[in-house]
C-alpha cells in the first residue's frame, strides 16, 4: 500500500503536469475503478468534462485534485457561497494504482482503467491514465468541505481551507506545517495501546503505514509494543521526528519501491527501499549496534496481519508491552 512519501511523490508530479488543464474528455474503460462514485460511470465522466484542475492536494494518503467548472457550486469557509471550490475529483491508489502522464500515441497499458484527456498545453502529454492492476483503487468526484480547524485541507500549491469529505476524518500529517504535536501528544495520552498501533491510527496522526511506522520507531530506539499512556513527551517528540525524517529522506529518494506496482506519475519507480533500516530485514545485522561493534540480528514478529521488525537489543521489549 503506497505510504504518505509514495503519495506526496505522484503528487507533485501530478502538479507541474495537470494544474490549470481543463479536462476535455473522460474514458471509463472499466466501470469497477469508478465504483466509488454513486451515480454510475456517466455521472462521473459528464462532472468531469469541462472542468479545470485547480491544484492537486494530500493529506496523509488521500489525494484529490480540486475542480472549477462552469456550473460547479463554490464554497466559503462556512459553508456558503464564494469563490472556494466545492467539488473534487478523489484518487484512491489503493494497493496498485497508478496515475501516468502518456501521450496519445502511447499505447494503452494492459491494466488501464480510466482514460483522462487533457487540453493542450505546449509539450506536455495530453493523458493522464489510471492505471490498476488489483482494481482496490478507484477514481470518483466527491464534495469539498470546511476544515475542522480553518486549515488548509492539506498539501497544496495554492492551499486552501476545505478538504475532501471522504478525508475530513482523518489527522494532519507529521510534514504538515499546521500538525500540532501538542494535540497529537495529549490524544496519544488518552489511549491505552501500543506505539505502532497509535501510528497507524489515521485518526491519529495521518500518512504513516507499516513500513515508515518501523523504520521511524528503529530511528527512535522504540519498541513497538511501548505503552501509549505512560510515553514520556520526550519519547514521543523523538518518534514523531523520526518519521518526519525517515519520511522526507524517502522523498528526496522518490518514495519506497518492492516491485512494478509503485510508481510515480512518469513511471519511474521508487528506491527508498534501499536506505531501510528496519523493515524487511529480519536476520540481518542492526546496521546502529553493528557500527558500535555489538552483534545483533533484525527480528520479525506477526503484528495486525502483517510484520513487524525491530532490533532486540537498541529496541528492547517493554515491560507492560502492549500488544
Amino acid at each position: 500500500m503506497p505510504e504518505l512519501p509514495e503519495v506526496e511523490v505522484v503528487r507533485r508530479g501530478l502538479v507541474s503536469w495537470v494544474r490549470g488543464r481543463t479536462i476535455t474528455g473522460v474514458d471509463v474503460v472499466d466501470p469497477r475503478s469508478v465504483r466509488r462514485h454513486a451515480l454510475g460511470p456517466e455521472d462521473f465522466a459528464g462532472n468531469l468534462e469541462g472542468a479545470k484542475v485547480l491544484d492537486v492536494v494530500r493529506r496523509g494518503k488521500f489525494l484529490w485534485m480540486p475542480l472549477q467548472g462552469d456550473g460547479a457550486p463554490r464554497l466559503t469557509a462556512d459553508g456558503s457561497g464564494s469563490g472556494l471550490p466545492a467539488v473534487a475529483l478523489m484518487a484512491h491508489l489503493g494497493m496498485s494504482g497508478q496515475l501516468l502522464m502518456q501521450d496519445s500515441s502511447v499505447p494503452d497499458e494492459k491494466h488501464l482503467k480510466v482514460r483522462l484527456k487533457l487540453s493542450r498545453d505546449g509539450t506536455m502529454p495530453e493523458q493522464l491514465r489510471f492505471v490498476d492492476q488489483r482494481i482496490f483503487g478507484g477514481l470518483f468526484v466527491t464534495s469539498l468541505v470546511p476544515t475542522d480547524d480553518g486549515g488548509p485541507g492539506g498539501s497544496a500549491e495554492d492551499p486552501v481551507p476545505v478538504i475532501a469529505e471522504e478525508a475530513s476524518h482523518i489527522a494532519r500529517d507529521p510534514l504538515d506545517p499546521h500538525f500540532s504535536f501538542d494535540t497529537f501528544y495529549r490524544r496519544l495520552r488518552k489511549r491505552k495501546t501500543g506505539l505502532k498501533r497509535a501510528l497507524l491510527d489515521q485518526g491519529l496522526v495521518s500518512g504513516i503505514g507499516n513500513i515508515y511506522a518501523d523504520e521511524a520507531l528503529w530511528r527512535a530506539k522504540l519498541h513497538y509494543a511501548r505503552p501509549t499512556d505512560t510515553l514520556r513527551r520526550a519519547e514521543a517528540e523523538r518518534v514523531l521526528t523520526a518519521a518526519r525524517d525517515v519520511m522526507t529522506d524517502a522523498l528526496a529518494a522518490c518514495g519506497t519501491s518492492f516491485d512494478s506496482l509503485y510508481v510515480n506519475v512518469n513511471g519511474a519507480s521508487g528506491y527508498f527501499e534501499r536506505s531501510l533500516n528496519a523493515y524487511g530485514r529480519e536476520g540481518e545485522e542492526c546496521r546502529r549496534c553493528a557500527a558500535a561493534g555489538v552483534r545483533s540480528f533484525m527480528r520479525r514478529e506477526q503484528f495486525m496481519n502483517r510484520s513487524s521488525y525491530t532490533c532486540p537489543v537498541c529496541q528492547p521489549r517493554p515491560r507492560n508491552g502492549r500488544w
